[in-house]
């Protein structure tokens, strides 16, 4: 299937900002915060995959519901504030941190 569209053809490389979220056009505040939920989630989901629980025992281990769980382990970062994602992140002894720069 051959397209007209040039971008199909636009082999250029174009550096990234470091930030996906600032790349797809986000408020720079709010790529910030966006960029840190999606970190804080992703080690808090590998660190529940590393203790090997079922949901329902994370659950209960968290505080929180078994469908919460789920969502979580299913990369669901818009279901949680940054507050509840380093609150969860500690509970399974990891302990964000952050820092500024610039």
């Amino acid at each position: 299937m051959q397209t007209t569209d040039p971008r199909w053809n636009d082999d250029s490389i174009v550096s990234g900002s470091g930030n996906v979220f600032i790349d797809l056009g986000f408020e720079p505040a709010e790529a910030e915060v966006m960029l840190m939920r999606v970190k804080v989630l992703a080690q808090t989901s590998q660190r529940l995959k590393e203790k090997g629980w079922t949901q329902a025992k994370a659950a209960e281990e968290l505080g929180i519901t078994q469908p919460r769980v789920s969502r979580l382990l299913k990369g669901k970062v818009e279901d949680f504030s940054l507050d509840m994602l380093v609150t969860l992140a500690g509970k399974l002894g990891l302990k964000p941190q952050i820092s500024f720069a610039g």
